[in-house]
């Protein structure tokens, strides 16, 4: 890894680029919001929330509604199972912060097959599968996902009748109560306190592989149904259908791939197949803005054991689900896993074609199936429920598997919180995710910003005035190399979960040399010293470690202006307590007295479970393309 200088050197100087922010198009019928920021604000969400209509989470005996997962996501308490003779939950769980937004996102696939199994006097109601689930849900489910959902030509079962037309329409009524939750939890006054998206999450597994997406719509307006899995089997019959669909219904769409690392690499081709024209590539960039870079089930970045070290971060032992009870061991993933690997052939089939269908910014999300919208703090995680099933009859020493982790949040910078300007961040891609933290970061990209700009107070004016934000391109220039400038606070925290000091600063490259993706790692700004992980156990910061901001304004000092290009940033914290080591220290685990160790917690005592974690923010990729 590379160390370079902080401050730039040699300024280049050209025509001004385009002034800050030009305002977003206000298509909604809505009081103004009374805080309006020209240069923008963060907003901090999550868009990948599960409740008791996605037939997985039900199987878990989850009860919360999208209405409860919008409370929950709003500030107040939420109820999780197991629950007891009266119905009461026993366990309980709240935000030390509200969100700013959010989207409940129930897998559109069986949402009509759950309803039918769950209402007497349908069709589906005392067929086998139905009374198989009603008697052993999880099972059921596992049975039904993987002859459902996990080949390449999905039927639904002959209790939905001719074409599967019955269950589909059944899906009428709980697409209508997720519909109807984002409206009634949506703060159209001028206060803008909270921002819900109507959504819902595409679910293929071909083979065993994820290729899920999760679809938002821009507001209110929605098709009659989702189009599902079962409905369109691919990314490419999927857009088709909402484009039809949404030409009734007057509704603006995007989509959103995650887990990548489980994806076996389908939910991208590569360029050696001649699978793109230029129309092709323009359609999907356009659809497909955002990459969920991290979640509940793993950090979608670069691939383990890559040169980067820090690619170690809450990696999968496993390459499919399937594979996740059996012992620890990691499968090759496929060749377009990580998001490195998929942004470098973005880059390639650019400089074939013309245009770059894997454009794409990052953000992260919790994949919660508990309903718990946003829930990534480390302290007191209670799982997601991407585990077993023993959480539906008592509580679980530990909440979840150790491979797995509380997930992240999205950051959307715009002028308000409102459906018309969070969106138009979403397809900008000015967009970052952080693993759980609450980090602010901005990043420009420009060529003439002077070597200062960090010391200024008007960095993020003269960051939009003298170049482009995060999620940009940014436009060639007649000689010289580009600069970019970023900025990163820590999480100020709360009392309960103080902030960790950020630790150091990071400028990630890629870019095509001859038909190769390169990349390269550069440490712009780091807080010295950094004293390592708290080994103790106590999980408490050490005084002085860290900083509590970092910026640098850096030149790439490798940069060849023929070359495709882009650079993202990554903020990394100091080390702290992972999860799972939180719940040893608050188990007060004596590792001398091994006999007094519960056989759950036997980790707490193994030198080869990491006790601690480096949380980080991904921001999106500024783009660079050569002038000819």
């Amino acid at each position: 890894m590379r160390r370079t200088c902080i401050a730039a050197s040699a300024l280049v100087v050209v025509t001004m680029l385009a002034p800050a922010a030009t305002a977003f198009e206000r298509t909604e019928r809505r009081e103004p919001c009374a805080s309006y920021n020209e240069l923008r604000s963060p907003f901090f969400g999550d868009l990948h929330v599960h409740t008791a209509l996605s037939f997985d989470a039900n199987a878990l005996g989850v009860r919360n509604l999208p209405a409860d997962a919008y409370r929950f996501a709003r500030g107040e308490p939420l109820g999780l199972q197991p629950y007891d003779g009266g119905g009461e939950a026993r366990r309980r769980v709240r935000l030390a912060r509200p969100l700013d937004f959010a989207a409940v996102t129930d897998h559109a696939e069986l949402l009509g097959e759950l309803h039918l199994c769950r209402s007497e006097g349908t069709p589906a109601f005392d067929s086998l599968v139905c009374q198989t689930y009603r008697r052993w849900p999880l099972l059921t489910y596992f049975f039904v996902a993987s002859r459902m959902l996990s080949i390449a030509g999905p039927e639904r079962y002959t209790f939905c009748g001719k074409e599967g037309v019955g269950c589909r329409e059944a899906g009428a009524g709980p697409w209508q109560v997720i519909r109807d939750a984002a409206e009634q939890a949506y703060d159209r006054t001028s206060a803008c306190t909270f921002t819900s998206f109507v959504a819902y999450e595409w679910s293929g597994g071909p083979g065993g592989y994820m290729t899920h997406r999760n679809v938002i719509f821009a507001d209110e307006r929605a098709p009659r149904l989702p189009v599902s899995f079962l409905d369109a089997s691919d990314g490419d019959k999927l857009w088709t259908a909402l484009e039809k669909e949404c030409q009734g219904a007057g509704c603006r769409f995007l989509t959103i791939p995650h887990n990548t690392n489980l994806s076996g690499g389908l939910l991208f081709e590569s360029a050696g197949n001649d699978a793109f024209d230029a129309e092709a590539a323009r359609r999907r960039a356009r659809y497909e803005p955002l990459l969920e870079i991290l979640q509940h089930k793993g950090d979608s970045e670069c691939r383990a054991g890559a040169a980067d070290e820090l690619c170690s971060f809450e990696k999968l032992p496993f390459a499919r689900m399937e594979e996740q009870p059996f012992p620890f061991r990691w499968q090759e993933p496929g060749a377009l896993t990580f998001a490195r690997d998929i942004l470098g052939e973005g880059m390639r089939i650019k400089s074939r074609i013309g245009v770059n269908p894997y454009e794409m910014g990052f953000l992260a999300a919790t994949d919660t199936h508990l309903g718990a919208a946003g829930l990534a703090d480390e302290q007191g995680y209670p799982g997601h429920g991407a585990g077993g099933d023993v959480t539906r009859h008592e509580i679980p020493l530990v909440p979840d598997s150790l491979a797995f982790n509380p997930g992240g949040l999205a950051v959307l910078w715009a002028e308000e919180n409102s459906r018309d300007a969070l969106f138009a961040a979403m397809q900008r891609r000015e967009a970052y995710g952080t693993s759980g933290p609450r980090m602010l970061v901005r990043f420009f990209g420009g060529w003439d910003y002077a070597a200062d700009l960090c010391s200024r107070p008007d960095l993020v004016e003269k960051g939009y005035a003298g170049g482009v934000p995060m999620g940009a391109s940014l436009p060639a220039a007649a000689s010289g190399a580009p600069i970019f400038v970023v900025s990163a606070m820590q999480d100020a925290g709360t009392a309960q979960l103080p902030g960790t000091p950020l630790e150091r600063v990071q400028i990630v490259k890629l870019w095509i040399e001859g038909d190769q993706a390169r990349e390269q790692v550069y440490d712009v700004a780091a807080a010295m010293p950094s004293a390592g992980a708290d080994s103790d156990g106590a999980c408490t910061p050490r005084a002085g470690d860290g900083a509590a901001s970092l910026c640098a304004a850096w030149r790439d000092p490798d940069f060849d202006a023929k070359e495709i290009a882009l650079y993202y940033a990554r903020v990394i914290e100091r080390p702290s307590c992972r999860w799972s080591h939180h719940l040893c220290h608050s188990r007060a685990i004596d590792c001398t007295d091994t006999g007094s160790v519960p056989a759950e917690l036997a980790y707490c005592c193994d030198a080869d479970v990491p006790k601690t974690i480096r949380e980080r923010a991904w921001t999106s990729p500024i783009f660079y393309t050569p002038p000819s």
